[in-house]
């Protein structure tokens, strides 16, 4: 009840909310640009080049075995990447001739997928993909686009 003894009915549902403020438009921002690394290189954005092995490499366990792992250059984890909001990365990644399986890279920070750009890097070859680093946060890479 109000000060004048009435109720008044409130909708509290968060889909009545976002109706109320005129809806949402939910659209993918050019910001987050991605295909042709040229395009991106040359944009006037500082550049933050990431370059990566994809290596297998054996690694112990705790009972005295080992097994086999997939890694960036042979770090477990992989190398940090430290950007500013805005920058280019320039993300290289190079399978060397004596590895014994295709590697990937997706980086959750580009809000894409990697895949159509670089897929999967075949054995003694190198595959690159470009985006604009906004969504400030800490993000993980991994191996992906290995089929």
């Amino acid at each position: 009840p109000l000060n004048g003894g009435s109720t008044m009915e409130v909708e509290t549902s968060p889909l009545a909310k976002v109706a109320a403020m005129g809806g949402l438009e939910l659209m993918m921002p050019e910001a987050y640009a991605a295909g042709p690394c040229s395009d991106l290189l040359d944009s006037g954005r500082p550049v933050v080049n990431f370059d990566l092995t994809g290596v297998s490499v054996d690694l112990p366990t705790m009972t005295g075995s080992t097994y086999s792992a997939m890694t960036f250059s042979e770090q477990v984890p992989g190398p940090t990447l430290r950007v500013t909001q805005g920058d280019v990365v320039h993300m290289t990644l190079t399978i060397p001739g004596d590895e014994v399986t295709q590697h990937g890279n997706d980086m959750h920070a580009s809000q894409m997928s990697s895949k159509p750009y670089m897929g999967a890097v075949n054995i003694g070859e190198t595959g690159e993909y470009c985006f604009i680093a906004e969504v400030p946060g800490v993000f993980k890479y991994h191996c992906s686009g290995v089929s």
